[in-house]
């Protein structure tokens, strides 16, 4: 049982993911991705990453990554054919969940190596929210340290790994700052997101992006 101080980073409730609901899950919760480039599936650690894991669960619970996209792919120039993929509903704020703080891996002991689904940060550095990448080969600088908080390491890919290293080589460009050049010319669409372990618990949240097409 994980302790009210463990779920509650820096004074800020988790807005999105109650308390009842983290320690109801399984261990492991497998997540299977169907997209235009195939199918893959990762494991989530509900245990050691137990706000992380659960946002993510509510997001795929909702079907708020249906209809989605791999967006950016981001190569490594030192070490070819690594980097990460990163996906989720970008800036679709009809899509968005409140955010929570983030759980880095200091908290977690969750390191950011091959395979890993770890969460990009939302507005700031202190939260995450909608958008996650997949590591393709060991990223220890996405890590915690001094003075850095890193990424929120929450899982990690247990089928499929072919799948991303191939979004991974798609043609990228435009984007700015740190994401110049990454940006995947054709977004590669995500089908569907879908729970394999666990009860579903949708948030009860409103859907509007299922009423309303966007532009």
């Amino acid at each position: 049982m994980f302790s009210r101080r463990r779920l509650i980073a820096g004074g800020v409730a988790l807005l999105a993911v109650p308390r009842a609901a983290l320690a109801r899950e399984p261990a492991v919760v497998r997540v299977r991705f169907v997209t235009a480039a195939g199918s893959f599936i990762v494991a989530l650690d509900t245990r050691r990453a137990p706000a992380t894991a659960a946002n993510f669960l509510a997001y795929v619970d909702d079907e708020r990554f249906d209809g989605t996209s791999f967006y950016r792919a981001a190569r490594s120039k030192r070490v070819p054919g690594t980097g990460f993929v990163q996906g989720g509903i970008r800036t679709d704020a009809r899509r968005i969940l409140p955010p929570f703080p983030l759980e880095t891996t200091a908290q977690t002991g969750l390191r950011h190596v091959d395979g890993t689904i770890s969460m990009a940060r939302g507005a700031t550095a202190d939260a995450a929210g909608g958008n996650f990448f997949v590591c393709i080969g060991d990223a220890p600088h996405m890590d915690a340290r001094p003075g850095y908080k890193g990424y929120a390491a929450f899982g990690k890919v247990i089928a499929g790994m072919p799948v991303l290293k191939r979004i991974l080589a798609v043609p990228t460009g435009g984007g700015f700052d740190s994401m110049k050049g990454q940006m995947i010319l054709k977004p590669i669409p995500i089908i569907r997101a879908v729970r394999m372990d666990g009860r579903k618990r949708p948030t009860g949240r409103p859907r509007p992006w299922l009423l309303i097409p966007k532009r």
